[in-house]
């Protein structure tokens, strides 16, 4: 088996979960039978055992405060419609967990000691409904608004609910409303976008973890980076954080409140520190931060447990992922095969139209200049760091570089970075792109005539619009799950993602059709040169199959060469074999008309 199939291949194990007043008791999720799901570990035995069993896997659970339930959202081959279902810690039959709940898609879930959820709702029909389903009763809807909104948390009495919105109507900026769980009565608003005037979003990051607390843990953006804060809801009062580390800090608490463990990161990098907040509960007498060692990588979670260390999900883009401890030891080893490593990232820096761009850089051995994938990353609010991905090690097996850009509208490299999309949407991110492949090219990594633009979701996007608007530049197309004609892909796709459409273009298609139709792909499919080769999921909401089918129809009236790839499963699949597969068919495609042994540009 080549080590490309093995990285995919080898079991793991994602950060475990674990009730708040059940410590011992964790949920994780695995891919150790070849699809992922989700695991119950008792610590205080060992014993571990699969909780879910379906074709196309499950990875959004959690356990109830007392360790007794396991939540986990059951919908239909990956279409991320449906419904919370639950079954006993121990074992047991799955049971609806909010009964009187249509399906819908998910917005936040919280879950209180008493048994009390609360649970955020999003449907094309509703728009966004928050429900208050105590044990017995009836949900509750305490909740409504056309825009986006979900679930941020539940106070630890069970008392106050906080929920991120949107009713302004910019899908990028959530506000924060605080209400009362007994009748949804608002306690309190914190808004900075100031009726959507203002371009500064706030999120949930928790309650203090203590009874009779009210604090809440708040991300905000006035200083130009996502950094958290303390805000009283009863009271009003907001408590600053002196957090001197650049880049972009998130927190959580430690599971007795004196402290937070911060997530510090900084050019597609991250680290762990605690905050500890002191007598004056701000950091500044006695508290303030100190370092939680881990490796140099990527911390892809965290979370303090009760005994004051902290485990983490860490890896580095030339080593796998481990679940670590403070403790000095692995959290939890998978059994069987071990994911072979891969090469080491370098940073490149190159100066682009809107500032310094940020890519990743991974070679294969020999002499450039290399076949290169351009391999970009979805979202677009995420960015690609120096973690362990198993797709671009197989193109680096395969003696291509990978390079991987962070662009315009990826996170990590402050609030104007991120937000600099509005209008121009697709154009932005591309005029980076070609920066750096102009870079990569003049440098001598690359080969001009041997370039590759793939990616997925939001990269599938950027992929079909980059060869239709750069049809000269690239050799390869290979576009997963993308959005291919953007008019079509607005009217079908869920409404979340329509709220986030109308912020970034400003509007519906009826109200900026000039601005859908200059970000669409299908408008420059007839300029496209290179051979494409998409694959999609039949069941995804996000990028739904309509709009693909209509992008293909266009290449097959040029008859223009390219591949379709259909599957069984919504935005992506949790099934391990099928994964290998779609790397599979688009490395023999991408072989079919780029070579890669012999002399450079043959």
């Amino acid at each position: 088996m080549p080590d490309w199939e093995k990285r995919f291949r080898a079991p793991r194990i994602g950060l475990p979960d674990w009730a708040e007043d059940a410590p011992a008791r964790s949920l994780f999720v695995s891919n150790a039978t070849g699809t992922f799901e989700l695991y119950a570990w008792d610590r205080a035995t060992g014993g571990q055992r699969q909780a879910t069993d379906r074709p196309n896997g499950t990875t959004d659970g959690t356990l109830s405060p007392d360790g007794e339930w396991i939540w986990w959202f059951s919908d239909t081959d990956g279409d991320e419609f449906g419904v919370w279902m639950r079954q006993p810690f121990a074992g047991g039959p799955d049971e609806p967990a909010t009964p009187g709940l249509a399906a819908s898609f998910p917005a936040g879930l919280s879950i209180g000691r008493d048994g009390t959820a609360v649970v955020g709702r999003s449907t094309d029909d509703e728009g966004s409904t928050v429900h208050v389903v105590r044990p017995g009763q009836p949900p509750v809807e305490i909740y409504r608004h056309r825009e986006s909104a979900g679930v941020g948390g539940l106070s630890h009495d069970g008392s106050l609910i906080a929920i991120e919105h949107t009713e302004h109507g910019d899908a990028m900026h959530s506000a924060i409303r605080v209400v009362r769980a007994a009748d949804g009565s608002t306690v309190a608003e914190l808004d900075d976008t100031n009726g959507g005037t203002e371009e500064l979003g706030l999120s949930v990051m928790g309650f203090a973890p203590v009874d009779g607390d009210a604090r809440l843990l708040v991300g905000h953006q006035r200083r130009g980076r996502w950094e958290p804060m303390i805000w009283d809801p009863l009271t009003g009062a907001e408590t600053a954080l002196e957090i001197d580390l650049p880049g972009d800090v998130g927190a959580d608490w430690y599971p007795d409140g004196s402290a937070l463990l911060v997530e510090h990161e900084y050019q597609a990098r991250s680290e762990l520190w605690r905050y500890g907040l002191g007598a004056g509960g701000s950091g500044a007498d006695g508290g303030g931060l100190t370092r939680v060692e881990t490796p140099a990588g990527t911390v892809s979670g965290a979370t303090a447990r009760p005994d004051g260390t902290v485990e983490f999900l860490w890896s580095s883009a030339a080593q796998p992922p481990e679940v670590r401890s403070t403790s000095g030891r692995v959290v939890l080893d998978p059994p069987g095969m071990k994911a072979p490593g891969s090469v080491p990232v370098t940073d490149a820096w190159v100066d682009g139209p809107g500032g310094r761009i940020h890519a990743l850089v991974q070679r294969p051995a020999g002499e450039g200049p290399f076949p290169t994938i351009f391999d970009i990353h979805g979202g677009p609010t995420w960015h690609d760091s120096d973690a362990f991905a198993s797709s671009p090690a197989a193109w680096v097996d395969h003696g291509f570089a990978v390079v991987r850009v962070n662009y315009r509208g990826s996170t990590g490299y402050g609030r104007a970075w991120t937000d600099a999309l509005k209008h121009r949407v697709g154009l932005i991110e591309l005029e980076d792109i070609d920066a750096v492949r102009e870079w990569a090219v003049s440098s001598g990594l690359a080969d001009p005539k041997r370039l590759v633009l793939a990616g997925g979701s939001w990269g599938g996007y950027l992929t079909l619009l980059g060869l239709g608007t750069q049809p000269e530049v690239w050799a390869v197309g290979l576009a997963a799950v993308p959005v291919a004609d953007y008019v079509t892909a607005y009217n079908d796709e869920m409404e979340a993602l329509k709220a986030m459409d109308r912020t970034l273009l400003g509007g519906t298609p009826e109200e900026v059709p000039e601005r859908f139709e200059a970000s669409s792909p299908l408008t420059y499919v007839d300029k496209v040169r290179a051979p494409v080769y998409i694959s999609a999921g039949v069941n995804d909401p996000r990028c739904p199959i309509r709009q693909v089918e209509n992008y293909v129809q266009r290449l097959e009236q040029r008859g223009h060469p390219h591949e379709v790839y259909r599957y069984d499963a919504g935005h992506g699949s949790l099934v391990v074999e099928e994964r290998i597969k779609q790397i599979r068919l688009e490395l023999e495609f991408a072989q079919r008309y780029v070579e890669v042994a012999g002399e450079a540009g043959a």
